[in-house]
């Protein structure tokens, strides 16, 4: 059995994980939004269907599958952790930062920019569709409201953390 001691470190690490991988991902959208986007809107029609589609099928790999899912399923987790505190504003922030994540960033992600990169992927850049420039732009939209959702989650996630810490 914990010791009170052990068991509000492993609360506390918890929660500080999570801030970990929502700060992680707040970044990569972040970064994406304000350089690649900039970047790729300056791009003729044929480069950016091929670096738009380069970037759709890299960013397929292990690494970005653990941050981008496992950042809600920390969440989650810390919450589970943190139970006990439901009372608590600091839990209610999580859980608004967890629910945040996955619905305006894995729910999003699945219903708008999915389509969209499989729509930019069956592009031939000789003979680009009439509406490629309203997509790119629509795409950066959509990017653009996942890096605010993450940045709130982050913060809000960060915000629960500087509670928690205030308590102990």
């Amino acid at each position: 059995m914990m010791t009170a001691p052990s068991y509000r470190l492993l609360e506390n690490s918890s929660i500080a994980f999570s801030v970990l991988m929502f700060g992680i991902m707040a970044g990569f959208f972040w970064t994406y939004t304000f350089n690649v986007n900039l970047a790729t809107a300056q791009l003729d029609g044929a480069t950016y269907a091929r670096v738009q589609s380069l970037f759709n099928v890299n960013v397929r790999h292990a690494m970005f599958f653990t941050f981008f899912f496992g950042t809600g399923l920390a969440a989650i987790v810390a919450l589970l952790i943190n139970y006990k505190h439901y009372q608590q504003v600091s839990y209610w922030l999580l859980a608004l930062a967890a629910l945040l994540y996955v619905a305006g960033i894995i729910v999003f992600t699945r219903q708008i920019n999915l389509p969209l990169n499989y729509y930019t992927e069956s592009w031939n850049p000789l003979q680009l569709p009439s509406d490629w420039q309203t997509t790119r732009q629509s795409w950066n939209q959509a990017n653009a409201w996942r890096t605010a959702c993450s940045f709130l989650s982050f913060s809000l996630a960060l915000l629960t953390l500087l509670i928690r810490s205030l308590k102990n």
